[in-house]
């Protein structure tokens, strides 16, 4: 249940990604999942964080300089195949990505109605935050693969051994026992 995403800011431009995902295919990584956005959401979010706490994490240049250099690039969310992380993470550095690693927790729930809204209002009721999810559901008798960023990972993690959690999701796909 709990993996590790790689996170890195590719350039916004024709083939980029295909360069990417040439690298894993060439190196045997499949990716479970992805997510890719705009980076100038990304900036935008710490446009607003900054305003709601009032701190300043960057000088008014850099924010400048941070909102029209965004858009030329994009935030890519991947997770690698379980097993294959640390492969992943020596190939996008010989290769020179900038690159971070993040722990997320992966589940696998049956495809339909209300199964999201369990996981997701016991998180809430347990206090627990949801920063993003991705995911997707291929076909409505498959299984679909969610991607959880809690704010806190090991309690998130221990409310999806809970019994009650556990009969709504399974071990993710891409987990190996």
């Amino acid at each position: 249940m709990v993996r590790t995403e790689i996170s890195l800011f590719l350039k916004n431009a024709p083939g980029e990604l295909g360069k990417l995902t040439a690298l894993f295919a060439q190196a045997g990584i499949n990716i479970d999942a992805i997510t890719i956005q705009d980076a100038s959401n990304y900036v935008r979010e710490l446009f607003k964080g900054r305003g709601k706490s009032l701190k300043r994490i960057a000088s008014a240049a850099s924010y400048d300089s941070m909102s029209k250099d965004s858009a030329d690039f994009a935030l890519i969310r991947l997770l690698p195949c379980n097993g294959m992380i640390n492969q992943a993470i020596d190939l996008l550095s010989q290769h020179e990505y900038l690159f971070d690693i993040l722990p997320v927790i992966a589940i696998a729930f049956a495809n339909r109605p209300g199964e999201l809204a369990k996981v997701a209002g016991r998180l809430g009721r347990e206090g627990i935050n949801i920063h993003y999810v991705y995911g997707s559901a291929p076909d409505p008798d498959q299984r679909c693969l969610l991607v959880f960023c809690p704010d806190d990972i090991d309690r998130a993690a221990r409310i999806f051994k809970d019994p009650e959690v556990a009969g709504t999701v399974t071990q993710d796909p891409g987990h190996k026992s």
